[in-house]
């Protein structure tokens, strides 16, 4: 019996399937297909994926580099010299980079950068999918690899592929090198927490402008250190990784400005900063500034010879990539103060030349043209406003015989004088200065005429005659202009410390933007008269008496020269000789202290005669000279070249009594990690850390200089040279002698082509060049010479450097005495005419070992033809 069918329940056949029914299950029935397909797709896709994942790892893994341990982590960073005094003097570079701590870097900056590049940054496996899938559909559009979908992860990985690949090579649009980024990215990520690889983009991103990372970033654009920053600084850096150049604050403010509103609504957006603090933000305007040029700005010639120095010892890309830590031997006060006196010094010299002309003459039709010009240069200098000792471009717009209107842009005219010009007579090197300066304005300007001028009172005008006048119109401390031009002529210093060796200060020119030619070291010049101590010094040390035929008795400074007419033969330019004195006088017989402080040329020769000219070539090398010299007579004089480098080692041996300087350009020098790899620090160096000056102490206490002369010998040419600043041709420099003994030696060259000054005191050293390059152009006027051109420079240099200091004298070796003579005739003398002088001891003229005054054959002193 088959089963009943519930009470209740109709038993009616059930009714045919509708047609919606239909169409409902075929739906059903294609959904179900449309995921079983959509699985299988999403399996196929994770199988391709995965396939190209090891195919790409296969075909471009073992290409990758390896990702380095953070305490390993050593990019390019920035090689910095420093003043012993430490003073920043010079950058060197080939990425500006200078990693700082996480720590040190401000949570806005970060977010910042987040905001701006990388949103996602904290939620994503190291790749966006979505940035990733849009890269790849521009690919395949475009038919090339472009960029976009980096991000902060694979942007520190392509800047870790572009360091251990190189630049070209780890930036190319490729396949293989964005498969290599990615794969890079990922080890990042497995390897580091967000924050390490954050620290690693922040000081490795390229900010524009040489900046790498963050620090450099912020110095280059705002002089600050990295924490400083405000909040609309740190938006204006984070929006530059996309196009540094594009958005350069320096070059295109409004777009600067228009890329950092845009991080500053990201942040807003990510709620990283409030709606008070995007708007306050957002209204400050661009307002940036270039980073410093130290090396242009503090001491270009010396830092350059640092650089080269360094270069020669540990190799270009160490010093470009290595972070060495160079302190150099300058000290930045010394060098300011050499600076100051050689520009002035210069300045002076050239107005003693003559004017060359203005820099042009401006039609009245462009005038509003070069105005505007005008304006943009003193709203960058800070408005306009005219300032003491500064330099303005302008254009003459009334002349008149004692008055000129110079307008210097729209907003400032201000009055050149005549006392402020009247050096400015046409060149002629046989005019006689004083004599030959202009009376009229007229004669040397005129309307339109563009030129150099600078800001100026009474005070800063050279000549004392105009002083005066300029006082009590302008009063004292009133500004009007003074005519200038940019000196032909250049000049060189070089100062050291004779104790420690350290070179304190250097300069090689004039303008080292314009000529980078370092005159100190690499110009060899005629020293004329700085050359006759070494001659001095070679006759006291190994000379013999010239009066005495027995030639038992040594050459002393009461030995008798004659003064006289000479005609000597050159054999090697086949031509006759006629030494002169400057003053074309001749005094006879004269002592040898009288004929050096004197600078007197005859008597030099006769010296140099007596001691023979091989003895004294080989004297010159030994005490330093480096150069070659002809081996003539004339080298007396200073007419072979010598650098003005070797000739103040010379002058420091002298100073050292006879020890031969351990001179250095560098105290100390270290690697990145801080490591010591060179130290040349003085044991009394008061900039020097203690524990480096405790090292030096007792390296110090091994070491025995190198003696070059006997100490009796240096002394004695000291104390020559001391009388010379007394006496001699360097008494206008005398006046320092009241606070610390000086002692040195001018110079000058035939036509006045070279002005030299020699000169120390107990401890400073310091040369000075003052010439023209080429000696085929014209030379300086007659009536310059050492003791007027490069004797001022030395003297306001020295007198700077050595402010503060305590006088010291050289202490007088144990084999030295002293007595008075006649500076002319050499004989024991009291009273008007004599003088006090070193000698041996058991070398001091009696009255039965002097010169009998009577006539000397001029056969032994000279060659007559």
């Amino acid at each position: 019996m088959g089963p009943t069918r519930p009470q209740g329940e109709s038993s009616a056949p059930e009714p045919a399937p509708s047609a919606k029914s239909k169409k409902t299950k075929k739906k059903a029935g294609l959904l179900r297909w449309l995921v079983r397909l959509t699985l299988a797709g999403f399996f196929l896709v994770l199988v391709a994926g995965a396939g190209a994942a090891y195919w790409g790892y296969r075909e471009y893994g073992r290409d990758v580099p390896p990702v380095p341990r953070l305490d390993q982590w050593h990019p390019p960073i920035l090689s910095e010299a420093f003043a012993t005094d430490e003073v920043l003097i010079a950058e060197f570079f080939k990425e500006r980079r200078k990693v700082v701590s996480y720590e040190r870097i401000p949570k806005k900056l970060i977010q910042a950068f987040i905001a701006a590049e990388d949103g996602k940054f904290f939620d994503h496996p190291g790749f966006d999918v979505e940035g990733i899938a849009g890269a790849a559909f521009k690919m395949v559009t475009s038919g090339r690899v472009r960029g976009g979908g980096s991000t902060l992860t694979q942007q520190t990985a392509k800047a870790l592929l572009i360091s251990a690949e190189g630049y070209e090579k780890g930036r190319e649009k490729t396949i293989r090198r964005k498969v290599k980024e990615l794969l890079l990215a990922l080890e990042l990520e497995e390897k580091f927490s967000k924050e390490e690889i954050l620290w690693l983009y922040l000081n490795n991103v390229y900010l524009g402008h040489h900046s790498y990372g963050v620090q450099s970033a912020a110095e280059n654009y705002f002089r600050k250190n990295v924490e400083d920053l405000t909040l609309p600084e740190m938006a204006l850096i984070a929006g530059l990784p996309q196009a540094p150049s594009r958005y350069s604050p320096f070059v295109y403010p409004e777009r600067a400005a228009e890329r950092r509103k845009y991080v500053l609504r990201r942040m807003f957006e990510e709620g990283m900063i409030s709606q008070a603090q995007r708007d306050e933000a957002q209204a400050q305007p661009v307002k940036v500034h270039h980073v410093e040029d130290v090396f242009g700005d503090t001491a270009p010639f010396f830092a350059e010879h640092v650089r080269r120095d360094v270069v020669d010892r540990y190799g270009n890309q160490r010093m470009l990539n290595e972070g060495l830590k160079i302190w150099s031997s300058m000290n930045s006060e010394n060098q300011r103060f050499a600076q100051n006196a050689m520009l002035k010094g210069l300045h002076f010299v050239d107005h003693r030349q003559g004017y060359y002309g203005p820099l042009d003459n401006v039609p009245k039709a462009e005038w509003p043209k070069r105005f505007a010009g005008f304006d943009e240069v003193l709203d960058k200098r800070g408005g306009a406003k005219l300032e003491r000792d500064r330099l303005y471009v302008g254009i003459v717009t009334e002349v008149g015989p004692k008055l000129a209107t110079v307008k210097l842009g729209t907003k400032l005219t201000a009055e050149l004088p005549l006392a402020a010009a009247r050096w400015a007579r046409k060149p002629n090197s046989e005019a006689y200065f004083p004599s030959a300066l202009i009376s009229s304005l007229k004669d040397a300007l005129s309307v339109g005429d563009l030129l150099i001028v600078r800001g100026s009172t009474w005070r800063d005008i050279g000549m004392d005659s105009e002083q005066p006048a300029l006082k009590k119109t302008y009063g004292a401390d009133g500004l009007f202009l003074a005519l200038e031009q940019e000196p032909k002529l250049q000049g060189a210093t070089v100062s050291l410390d004779p104790w420690s060796g350290y070179v304190v200060a250097m300069i090689g020119g004039y303008d080292f933007d314009a000529s980078e030619f370092n005159r100190a070291f690499q110009s060899c010049r005629q020293p004329g008269s700085a050359f006759k101590p070494i001659v001095y010094s070679g006759n006291l040390e190994l000379g013999k008496d010239t009066t005495d035929p027995t030639k038992t008795r040594p050459f002393t400074a009461a030995s008798i020269l004659i003064d006289a007419p000479i005609v000597a033969d050159d054999p090697a330019n086949q031509n006759r000789w006629k030494p002169q004195n400057y003053g074309l006088d001749f005094q006879g017989e004269v002592t040898a202290a009288h004929a050096l402080v004197n600078s007197m040329n005859v008597p030099a020769v006769k010296a140099l005669e007596n001691l023979g000219v091989r003895a004294t070539v080989d004297w010159a090398n030994k005490i330093g000279i480096t150069s070659k010299l002809n081996e003539d007579f004339s080298i007396a004089l200073g007419s072979s070249c010598v650098t003005l480098w070797d000739l103040a080692k010379v002058y420091s041996t002298f100073d050292r009594l006879g020890t031969k300087p351990r001179t250095t350009f560098l105290r100390r020098v270290e690697d990145r990690f801080g490591r010591t790899l060179e130290d040349h620090t003085w044991y009394a160096d008061g900039w020097a850390p203690l524990g480096d000056r405790i090292l030096a102490g007792y390296a110090e206490l091994g070491y025995e200089p190198e003696r070059l002369i006997t100490p009796e010998t240096a002394y004695i040419t000291t104390e020559l040279l001391h009388q010379v600043t007394l006496f001699g041709t360097a008494a206008r420099s005398g006046y320092l002698n009241n606070k610390w003994p000086i002692a040195g030696k001018t110079g000058t060259t035939n036509d006045s082509f070279d002005a030299w000054f020699m000169g120390f005191s107990r401890d400073l050293v310091a040369g000075v060049w003052v010439g023209y390059d080429r000696y085929d152009s014209s030379p300086m006027g007659r009536y310059e010479n050492g003791g007027r051109a490069a004797l001022p420079i030395w003297t306001e240099y020295m007198e700077n450097a050595l402010d503060g200091r305590p006088g010291r004298n050289w202490p007088v070796p144990a084999g030295i005495s002293f007595a008075s003579v006649d500076v002319r005739s050499g004989r024991p003398a009291s009273g008007p005419g004599a003088r006090v002088l070193p000698f041996k001891v058991g070398t001091a003229p009696t009255k039965e070992s002097s010169h009998s005054g009577g006539t000397v054959d001029p056969d032994l002193f000279m060659m007559e033809h």
